[in-house]
Parts: structure tokens; C-alpha cells; sequence
């Protein structure tokens, strides 16, 4: 696994690990502009995560997780506050940097899978390392551990249509662990799934972050979910607490 890690440390920040939290947010708003009229959001969300620690983040629908997860993967941007991810400013980065820190530093897994049906497992797993230049035999070598690992050793050929839904969230998962991010974000992971693939899943998630010393922030309103979780960030009106 060594140089999958030393390819993922180069992109993620271009230096070692810094020490303190993975994760530092503080104060984060943000609000979009209807029709000329502008709706808070995020009216002040601030948290710190450990490296390798689990947080389960929950609230009522439109209370703001989806925004605050969006953010938190740089697919958006807060419009004010403090956001360190692994020791960098992300408001001070450019965008092709936030663009190769969101694909090798942070791993997506969300509740409607987002595989490419005309590829197979394997592939579907080894598009994260194609964008960030993984050599073709040592991005399948790993796709294939992966999957392996995860009981799907017998399905690298198969498209998504035919895998259950639980195989194609263990395929995503495969994909979101591909470079070893230091941080999994989880939208509902197991929000269309049945009570035994949420299970199996869950300790697929949690198994495999822990083992690779992965943060996870994972958005639910399960509260079986929540329960496994090492600590419960609740959102309320756009504000953490």
C-alpha cells in the first residue's frame, strides 16, 4: 500500500501530515439568493474531527446537512467562516487545488451508489485513481484488493445493474477507499438499503476507515447509524450543537 499512500500524501497537501485535527470548521454561513430574496443556510456550524475519528451528523430535513456536507467535500464554498482541512485554508486555495484535494484527499459514498453502468466493478472502482495518474496495473491491483475485501472478489467483471444494491454500495465504498483519503464523507449510505445491507455496510464503512485511520462524517437519520458513531454533531436552523 505504500505508494498508493505516499501518491494520495503528495496530492492531498504536498507535505506531511501537520498535527491537531483533521478537520477544523468555525462559524461557516452560508445563503442563496431566490427570486431576489436571500435564505440562510448555515447561520454558524463549527466542529473539529480527529484523524480516525467517526461522526454521525443529524437534524431535520432542510435543517442544513446537505449544504454543510457539500462544503465540507469542496464541492461548494461557505461564504464566510473558517475552514481547515488537513492543516490548509481552503478558501485561500485555488481551484485546481481544491479540485485534487477533493479527489484524492476526500472519499464520497452516497445513498444512490453514482456508478457508471457501462463499466464493470473493477473499473467503476479505479476511476479516482485514473484522475489522479495511478499506473494502470497498480490502480486495478488495488481495485481488486478492495473488492476483495469486501466479499465482491467474484463480481470485478459485473456491470452495476447486476449487482444488488448492496454489492453496488460496497463497490462505491471500494471506490470512495481507492486512494486512502484521510477523510470519508457518507450521505446516507444506507438510506436505500434493506435492514441487512445496512448493516453489512456499516461495518464495512467503519471497518475499513478505521483500519486505514480515516475520518468519517456521516449524514443520517437513522439512529441506528448514528448510534455507531464515536460522537453525534446535531444540526438545528442551520447551526450546529
Amino acid at each position: 500500500m505504500g505508494s498508493r499512500s505516499a501518491t494520495a500524501d503528495r496530492a492531498r497537501t504536498g507535505d506531511p501530515a501537520p498535527d491537531g485535527p483533521l478537520l477544523r470548521i468555525h462559524d461557516l454561513r452560508r445563503g442563496f439568493t431566490v427570486s431576489g430574496t436571500t435564505i440562510d443556510v448555515l447561520k454558524g456550524c463549527s466542529m473539529e474531527v480527529a484523524r480516525g475519528e467517526v461522526v454521525a451528523v443529524v437534524g431535520q430535513s432542510g435543517s442544513g446537512k446537505s449544504t454543510l456536507l457539500n462544503i465540507l467535500g469542496l464541492l461548494d464554498g461557505a461564504d464566510s467562516g473558517e475552514h481547515v482541512f488537513n492543516g490548509l485554508e481552503v478558501p485561500r486555495l485555488g481551484e485546481g487545488r481544491r479540485a485534487r484535494l477533493r479527489n484524492e484527499g476526500i472519499g464520497f459514498v452516497f445513498q444512490q451508489f453514482h456508478l457508471l453502468e457501462r463499466r464493470t466493478a473493477l473499473a467503476n472502482v479505479c476511476v479516482p485513481m485514473v484522475l489522479a495518474g495511478v499506473p494502470l496495473v497498480r490502480r486495478r491491483a488495488i481495485a481488486r484488493e478492495l473488492l476483495e475485501s469486501m466479499g465482491l472478489g467474484h463480481r470485478l467483471s459485473s456491470r452495476p445493474h447486476q449487482l444488488s444494491g448492496g454489492e453496488q454500495q460496497r463497490v462505491a465504498l471500494a471506490r470512495a477507499l481507492s486512494l486512502n483519503p484521510p477523510l470519508i464523507l457518507a450521505d446516507e449510505p444506507t438510506g436505500a438499503l434493506d435492514a441487512a445491507s445496512s448493516e453489512m455496510i456499516m461495518d464495512q464503512l467503519l471497518g475499513q476507515a478505521r483500519t486505514r485511520g480515516a475520518a468519517v462524517i456521516v449524514v443520517t437519520h437513522d439512529p441506528e447509524v448514528a448510534a455507531r458513531a464515536d460522537r453525534v454533531v446535531t444540526i438545528t436552523d442551520g447551526r450546529t450543537r
